[in-house]
């Protein structure tokens, strides 16, 4: 299945006038996750770099721990999206079972139960790894991070995740319609390659939620950068990890959320 497809739209001015436009879409369809043959998880993502995603997926679930636990991605298309078929080693299959265990209870508003809860909010290891990266890498990297958007570029309608050298050079990005999915598929190609952080850091082109918090201290991320604003989850979950979070970070200025003000 393409990352994107064309539509044609009619353009409307303020003066009333009315002509065609030909635009690219970003492809946002269902796929479904299967673990060692259980059904896990139906996402929708744009279908690039697929497994990728199975890896850090399967990594943000807790269900792996490196690139050697996952033994075999396989994609096979499907009535109106896409299969991931994922194969882990046998000693993790008990974490797919517990896991499945507990989402069956989930609702389509959130998590209901305490047992849920307790899941949703797992306790955190504590980031061990520095960032060594000065301030100025963060601005150098939101300055080349458009030159790794292809499919935005295209579509205006992807987020970005990228890991970013202590310089500030972007080493690694990946794209998909939901930010979590595209921080899903940078940290999945990470394991894949053997690609530690190195004193860099993660820059994601998207608010920054608890869950992108977790994605990153599960990863040994060192610091987060988003560029639109931390929920205050994210902010109390980072604060517990030791994980360094900066948000807004726009060419003019960013918010460093560990430093008080006075």
């Amino acid at each position: 299945m393409d990352a994107t497809i064309r539509h044609l739209f009619t353009r409307i001015a303020p003066d009333g006038t009315r002509m065609p436009q030909d635009r690219a879409l970003a492809v946002e369809a269902p796929v479904a996750i299967e673990l060692n043959g259980l059904g896990y998880a139906v996402m929708m993502a744009t279908p690039a770099d697929l497994t990728d995603f199975a890896y850090g997926f399967a990594h943000a679930e807790r269900l792996i721990d490196d690139a050697a636990d996952c033994l075999d991605v396989a994609t096979h298309d499907a009535a109106g999206g896409l299969i991931l078929r994922v194969t882990l080693a046998p000693s993790r299959v008990d974490r797919v079972v517990d896991r499945v265990r507990h989402r069956v209870s989930e609702s389509s508003c959130g998590l209901c139960g305490l047992e849920n809860l307790e899941q949703a909010l797992r306790p955190l290891p504590a980031v061990t790894v520095a960032c060594t990266a000065p301030d100025a890498a963060i601005f150098a990297a939101l300055g080349a991070l458009r030159d790794h958007q292809p499919l935005n570029r295209a579509t205006g309608a992807t987020h970005a995740a990228a890991l970013c050298g202590a310089d500030g050079t972007i080493r690694l990005a990946r794209e998909d319609v939901g930010r979590h999915n595209a921080f899903d598929k940078l940290i999945g190609a990470m394991l894949r390659q053997g690609i530690g952080w190195d004193g860099g850091f993660a820059l994601l082109s998207s608010r920054c939620s608890f869950e992108l918090v977790e994605k990153a201290v599960l990863a040994g991320c060192p610091m987060l950068a988003t560029v639109s604003a931390p929920t205050s989850l994210a902010i109390d979950r980072a604060a517990a990890a030791g994980l360094r979070l900066v948000a807004l970070a726009r060419p003019d200025a960013a918010l460093d959320a560990g430093r008080q003000a006075g």
